[in-house]
């Protein structure tokens, strides 16, 4: 009994190494390989019930372990959909055979990967996985969505041949109107300023804002009127009458507005609405006592933050990639589109999740229920554009590893060698 314990053990330790051994050459064989996690081997003794004065082996059993939660370095790269996560998280991905099929494909996982765009604008890397996001509303802001569930991602695709225009809808205007102009024997000269704006299908066209002052026959008015002019129809579409503080604490700033013709002034957020031929502008002068907003300061006529959004007709020169993981195409304009947010799944143990081939990874019950964070919330890390993530094989320690291996496994078949010629 005791001698073939023996035997067995020597058996079962034979194994065990040779699993060792096959889990280093894994990883030496995937050095170089982007976003590859390194396997490691553990071994644990098996101990028979033992009485009297004989003693039986009881050996040994391996057991292998992927360690996702272990990155590899950084390294730069040119292409700015090349995303790595930094820190904490995963990249959500789809299978490129599963989008083509249609439906919800499943989610799977990943730390790496070099994006680009294929034939149908599908941002797949070189294994053909196609990466998932939000998409974005047409005015760039993400809606909101499950956060425990892939039911809202969608594969990113981008159309880069197409030339694409936003028209304005919000503008902001932030400056200064002369206090002199309003005093008594002022020349009570008009102010004028002129603000581009896009129409629907892309052109400019411009807003002409005359401020004229209220000179009065003694003192101070502080009071002017806003007339709002249309330049594709040269007609006007509001009239406004801004009274300004000139108080110790809140001197300068807005009082009160009154509205002559156009959209009605809210003072709860400063903003006053108008129809210009392509459809309604909403601008923000500010709300009475905000400096942020109009002011009337004794200075210059100074228009000092304009503001808008919308952008003319231009063709798309690049995918950028933030991070926060907001894609966003830019144009030769100099204008840029949110198109999509990335997030990134977070699970209570990363170690857990099923390993597939391709550095990818699926959800388990061993890993936990994901949750989808923004990037930089929460647990999870950011993502880094223009880099990826090299192996997390360290070279000089599995060949280290496999000295020691080889040498034990030496041993144990001398073990095998040796009960072999005592039987």
């Amino acid at each position: 009994m005791t001698i073939s314990s023996s035997l067995n053990a020597g058996i079962a330790a034979l194994m065990a190494y040779g699993g060792r051994l096959a889990s280093i050459s894994d990883n030496i064989a995937n050095a170089s390989t982007y976003g590859y996690k390194r396997s490691q081997t553990d071994f644990q003794s098996l101990v028979m019930s033992n009485s009297g004065r004989g003693y039986a082996a009881g050996g040994v059993r391996a057991t292998n372990m992927r360690l996702i939660d272990e990155r590899g370095a950084l390294v730069s790269t040119n292409n700015s959909t090349d995303l790595v996560v930094r820190g904490r998280g995963f990249l959500p991905m789809a299978r490129g055979s599963d989008i083509a099929s249609g439906g919800q494909p499943p989610m799977l996982l990943g730390t790496t990967g070099s994006f680009r765009t294929d034939a149908e604008g599908y941002l797949r890397n070189s294994t053909g996985h196609v990466l998932m996001g939000w998409p974005a509303n047409a005015n760039g802001t993400i809606p909101s969505f499950p956060r425990d569930t892939a039911d809202g991602l969608k594969p990113v695709q981008i159309n880069a041949n197409q030339f694409v225009g936003e028209p304005t809808t919000q503008m902001q205007l932030g400056l200064n109107l002369p206090a002199a102009e309003t005093r008594a024997g002022a020349p009570g000269s008009a102010q004028a300023l002129s603000v581009e704006y896009f129409d629907n299908l892309g052109a400019s066209e411009n807003l002409e804002f005359d401020f004229t002052p209220s000179v009065p026959g003694t003192g101070q008015s502080n009071e002017w009127t806003m007339t709002i002019t249309d330049g594709a129809t040269d007609t006007v579409v509001g009239e406004y009458t801004m009274t300004f503080d000139d108080s110790r604490s809140d001197g300068g700033t807005l009082s009160a507005v009154t509205t002559v013709s156009g959209g009605a002034y809210d003072p709860a957020t400063g903003r006053l609405g108008i129809d210009v031929a392509g459809g309604p502008i909403e601008i923000d002068i500010g709300r009475p006592g905000d400096r942020g907003g109009m002011t009337q300061l004794d200075s210059a006529f100074a228009p000092l933050a304009i503001e808008k959004d919308g952008f003319p007709v231009g063709k798309m020169t690049e995918i950028e990639v933030d991070e926060s993981g907001y894609v966003s195409a830019v144009f030769d304009t100099g204008y840029s589109r949110r198109l999509y947010q990335i997030p990134l799944a977070d699970l209570p143990n990363p170690n857990g999740l099923t390993s597939l081939d391709e550095q990818t990874y699926l959800p388990s019950t061993d890993s936990g229920a994901y949750f989808l964070w923004n990037a930089g919330d929460g647990p999870t890390g950011d993502i880094v554009s223009y880099a990826l993530e090299e192996s997390a094989t360290d070279v000089a320690r599995e060949l280290t590893d496999m000295i020691r291996t080889q040498r034990a496994y030496s041993s144990n078949a001398k073990v095998i060698q040796t009960v072999d010629e005592m039987l």
